[in-house]
């Protein structure tokens, strides 16, 4: 394993766009595919940049989509790596749009990406360790170790839940569905 480490702020990636009338759903909003997008890129730039790697998305863990964006807004996307394990990188991402015209700023989207670093022939490579510098990189660092042991909950929990079983099928009756099987 490597023994150097990196700053949070080695993995700081800031980028703003003007959202145009082309990145509109049909009612007008911001497609929330094209925020997407965008947040992929920046999660690819700030894990390739902490790590000195190529590196590719394994899972988008968390998209909170808080308020709507409106075109003519300046959307400003910062990314960050908050947990580095032996080659992944947990990122993450704040959006915040802008009203250019009022200057009025909200906070439209927190998100989650785990990126794993890979070398020329796409094999894994240790990323460097972490350097926590204040407090608030320590909360973020311990908030991505929930959400790892959340996801690790869940996929015990699909492991062990036999749906077939006349109590699972049972249950579905405290549910907003119908069920017939074939």
């Amino acid at each position: 394993m490597t023994s150097n480490y990196r700053n949070v702020a080695c993995s700081k990636i800031s980028i703003s766009e003007l959202m145009l009338p082309s990145h509109t759903n049909f009612s007008g909003k911001i497609h929330g595919g094209y925020i997407l997008s965008l947040l992929d890129q920046i999660a690819f730039a700030s894990a390739s940049k902490y790590s000195g790697n190529y590196c590719v998305t394994a899972s988008v863990d968390t998209v909170n989509f808080l308020k709507p964006i409106e075109v003519g807004e300046l959307v400003t996307m910062k990314a960050s790596v908050n947990y580095v394990g032996r080659s992944s990188m947990i990122i993450g991402i704040r959006v915040e749009a802008e009203n250019i015209q009022t200057g009025a700023i909200k906070h439209c989207n927190s998100s989650y990406f785990t990126m794993v670093a890979k070398d020329k022939e796409g094999k894994s490579v240790v990323v460097p360790g972490l350097i926590l510098s204040d407090l608030h990189e320590v909360r973020r660092y311990f908030k991505s170790l929930k959400l790892i042991q959340v996801k690790k909950e869940i996929d015990e929990h699909q492991e062990e839940l036999d749906y077939t079983s006349i109590e699972a099928l049972a249950s579905l009756d405290a549910h907003n569905v119908l069920l017939e099987l074939n």
